[in-house]
């Protein structure tokens, strides 16, 4: 048996041609969809980045417990567990997290691993002296946020040793994997490109698919924030530059959909195609991610599975799955049972004969709402006035880019260790500061899907938000969630 795993970051749901969008260029999703089970009830746990590729290493939620951060000494990762029971675990990616503080330890756990530098703001070109970004992005924008411009310059210096961006290399060399390695047995391959993930700067023969006349200040790389920010012209770029970038990913899901035809890869090799999350662009009066509620724009996401065991082909799943069930399927896959610790399912029923394997989803970022979904009622449990108290959890002291600071490290102590820790104590650190990426509105959001499917009008009905409320408490309970986060969300 073979796997195949291939990642886009921040690929929205709805713009994807078998989910219902008839205006992106996208022939290479259908043709997915056409070779695969589909799943509309896709959502995610942790987000963003790290956080949801923590839980397809673990099959667990992490939200709860800390924030962005590398995989933990006690975390028991699914490459990892296949490395060791035989099956060559191999990852190819342009993720530039990776090799950040954040994110240092995920790429290690496979038993081989492939970068492609230069993507986004990755630390790699370096021209002293010179500003390379395009006077187009706005510099009266860029320079109320010193940090933004640097990312943005050293962006557009990575781009003058790769104007097409990395997703072409990251694509090549996972089609290169399977060249090598097609007629061997027994691994497991994931390929993981950024993309569609901002800044949108699809080539021109892309964006050439969406003609609009729009080239002003929040061209290619828009700021996360409310849509008063932007005037409708701008969004309309923005919505066209995503479509672009939805059509380049798609060229190159294509041609790894070519290669498992000229292998005959079908026969015997798992296919997963996901994302981590997706992206506003306008709706609810948002654009990005991170500072809204978790409308399901970014929550519910797309998911195709292609599994030889059943060869389920051009079907449609209603079952709600989530990130954590990517692990123990690929587990499953290759006949192993999956660690205690995972909490997500085995989908092998579920890609068959769409059996269901919960009951609700639970859903968040750490620090943030924490949310609830049954199949029809969405719950955005919010903090009130106080977001406190909270901690990180935590054997390995980093943020996204750098370690804990002092501050935080004098007042840490070990706290209490977890199940899924195994008797290892853990350092508890109060959290003070909050990104400004992060939500800066403590309500709390009940929607019914059923007669509000875009999740527009908020419903106000004691007794079913009475309900979920039990829902979530009980979630967060078998999740073994800290008492304080019981607390900082007045649930106690």
């Amino acid at each position: 048996m073979k796997a195949v795993l291939v990642m886009f970051d921040s690929l929205k749901r709805s713009m994807l041609p078998p989910y219902g969008c008839d205006w992106v260029h996208a022939p290479n999703f259908l043709r997915l969809a056409e070779r695969t089970a589909v799943f509309d009830q896709c959502f995610v746990g942790s987000m963003p980045c790290m956080p949801a590729r923590r839980e397809m290493h673990t099959g667990r939620y992490g939200f709860l417990h800390r924030s962005w951060g590398p995989i933990e000494p006690f975390d028991e990762s699914m490459p990892e567990i296949l490395a060791k029971n035989g099956i060559h675990s191999h990852i190819v990616t342009d993720h530039f997290h990776y090799w950040e503080d954040g994110g240092a330890t995920y790429l290690q756990r496979f038993a081989s691993f492939e970068t492609v530098r230069g993507q986004e703001s990755d630390v790699y070109r370096c021209i002293l002296g010179k500003d390379q970004t395009p006077a187009v992005l706005g510099q009266e924008r860029l320079e109320k946020n010193p940090e933004r411009k640097e990312h943005i310059r050293q962006h557009w210096q990575n781009r003058l040793d790769n104007p097409e961006g990395s997703i072409r290399e990251t694509a090549d060399r996972g089609i290169r994997f399977l060249s090598e390695n097609h007629e061997a047995d027994n691994w497991y391959l994931q390929i993981e490109m950024y993309d569609p993930h901002e800044p949108f700067d699809a080539p021109k023969k892309y964006q050439d698919l969406y003609p609009h006349k729009y080239r002003g200040p929040c061209a290619d790389w828009p700021e996360y924030g409310k849509t008063d920010l932007y005037t409708e012209e701008e969004l309309n770029h923005i919505q066209m530059e995503y479509a672009a970038m939805i059509s380049m990913c798609d060229e190159h899901l294509g041609r790894i959909l070519d290669a498992m035809d000229r292998y005959d890869l079908w026969k015997d090799t798992l296919l997963i195609v996901n994302t981590d999350h997706g992206f506003l662009t306008g709706e609810h009066g948002w654009v990005g991610k991170g500072k809204m509620p978790f409308f399901n724009e970014l929550a519910n996401i797309p998911l195709f599975i292609w599994d030889p065991r059943c060869r389920a082909a051009a079907a449609r799943r209603k079952s709600l799955v989530q990130t954590i069930d990517l692990a123990p399927t690929v587990l499953g896959c290759f006949g192993l049972d999956a660690p205690k610790t995972m909490q997500g399912h085995d989908l092998a029923g579920t890609i068959a004969e769409d059996v269901p394997v919960r009951e609700a989803a639970l859903y968040g970022i750490h620090g943030a709402h924490v949310c609830c979904y049954d199949g029809r009622f969405t719950y955005f449990r919010g903090w009130g006035e106080k977001n406190e108290p909270l901690f990180n959890y935590t054997l390995m002291p980093t943020h996204m880019r750098g370690f804990f600071s002092r501050e935080e490290l004098e007042k840490a102590e070990y706290g209490p260790s977890f199940s899924f820790t195994g008797g290892v104590s853990v350092l508890k650190t109060p959290v003070k500061v909050f990104s400004n990426s992060m939500p800066q509105d403590g309500s709390s959001w009940l929607y019914d899907l059923q007669n509000d499917p875009g999740q527009e009008h908020p419903l106000q009905d004691e007794k079913e938000e009475a309900r979920m409320k039990e829902l979530l408490i009980r979630l967060m309970r078998e999740s073994e969630a800290p008492e304080e986060q019981f607390k900082r969300l007045q649930l106690i």
